[in-house]
């Protein structure tokens, strides 16, 4: 049956794959020889495994999924699983036999109201020859573009409303995307005349958003659970919110520590250290919006200062899932080999 994977001891991430790919819903129970629920896997828990650099089933296996009891009504499940922004949810006896799997089919899944704001006009200046011809967020990483790989992920978990920033080469991205029902998501655009950076290109956002909204960059590669910053966000009460990630360095030198007199204090040997950076991924109000100029440059940078300035609530909100910026060359091709699970 290819609606659940039977779990031996020579069974591979790529017999999973199969599987997965011939059903085409993204979703699989993994059982035993005697049909006990051992755990599931996603299209998100593949791709996280695959990006942290881990084939092996054990490990990749969500061994806690979200069950429920034989003998449930479909009607509370499907309540449920609209409640959580989920499209399956396996059933159940008392010796964790798998019973069935309960699907919300499309018109029964209620996505969340939320819009993604993605920053996709980057010129890509410094991958060079990859972006002579193609807008950068349109290279293609792990077989589909980095653009692609965003909406997939934020649709994943329950993020269907798009709007698309532009500049650099708009047309190949909006001929590409159209109006986004092929993906089963809605994509609205913006297009700069001019550079207007990752705050100011908010400003030509011309409908009323209603909710927090996510502004992200176009060129980042993550496995991010969105869910989890929206609530982190929204339970802070903040205005804006900012993802950060800790990122460890080794200097690779002896450093020398010597006062005003140049006398020699200490050497350290390849001291270390942990520092944060901004990730290039943001919740934030629809008041925002007020702050920023029309027809101006305005980096977000700019915008959280400001923010501080007026006393407003921001926060920071600390992933640990895999992150990588792709905007330089060897970064991007860093990308395609943590991807690359051949």
């Amino acid at each position: 049956m290819t609606d659940r994977f039977i779990l031996k001891d020579d069974s591979t991430l790529y017999d999973v794959l199969r599987i997965l790919d011939s059903n085409g819903n993204g979703f699989l129970p993994i059982v035993n020889d005697e049909d006990q629920l051992l755990g599931i896997i996603t299209d998100g828990d593949l791709r996280r495994g695959i990006l942290n650099k881990t084939i092996e089933l054990e490990a990749i296996i969500n061994k806690s999924p979200i069950t429920a009891k034989y003998g449930t009504s479909h009607v509370v499940i499907k309540k449920q699983l609209r409640e959580i922004h989920r499209r399956q949810m396996p059933v159940v006896d008392e010796n964790n036999k798998l019973i069935e799997i309960v699907v919300l089919d499309e018109f029964e899944f209620v996505p969340k109201d939320n819009w993604v704001v993605i920053m996709a006009g980057g010129l890509g200046s410094r991958l060079g020859e990859l972006t002579r011809d193609t807008p950068k967020p349109m290279l293609n990483v792990g077989g589909k573009s980095i653009l692609q790989g965003i909406i997939e992920h934020f649709k994943s978990q329950g993020y269907c409303k798009f709007v698309l920033c532009l500049n650099f080469k708009a047309e190949i991205i909006e001929d590409y995307f159209q109006n986004g029902d092929w993906l089963g998501v809605e994509i609205k655009y913006t297009k700069e005349q001019k550079r207007l950076g990752t705050a100011g290109a908010l400003s030509l956002i011309d409908f009323p958003i209603e909710n927090s909204f996510f502004v992200v960059n176009g060129d980042v590669l993550t496995t991010i659970n969105y869910e989890e910053f929206m609530k982190f966000h929204k339970e802070n009460n903040s205005m804006a919110s900012m993802c950060i990630k800790k990122l460890h360095f080794e200097v690779p030198y002896a450093c020398v520590e010597f006062d005003t007199n140049k006398d020699l204090n200490a050497l350290r040997e390849k001291p270390s250290f942990d520092y944060f950076i901004n990730t290039g991924i943001y919740v934030l109000e629809p008041a925002v919006l007020e702050k920023i100029p029309k027809d101006g440059f305005f980096d977000m940078p700019q915008l959280f200062q400001q923010l501080l300035e007026e006393k407003f609530t921001t926060k920071v909100f600390e992933m640990e899932d895999y992150w990588l910026d792709l905007g330089k060359l060897e970064d991007f091709n860093k990308g395609n080999r943590d991807l690359n699970i051949e």
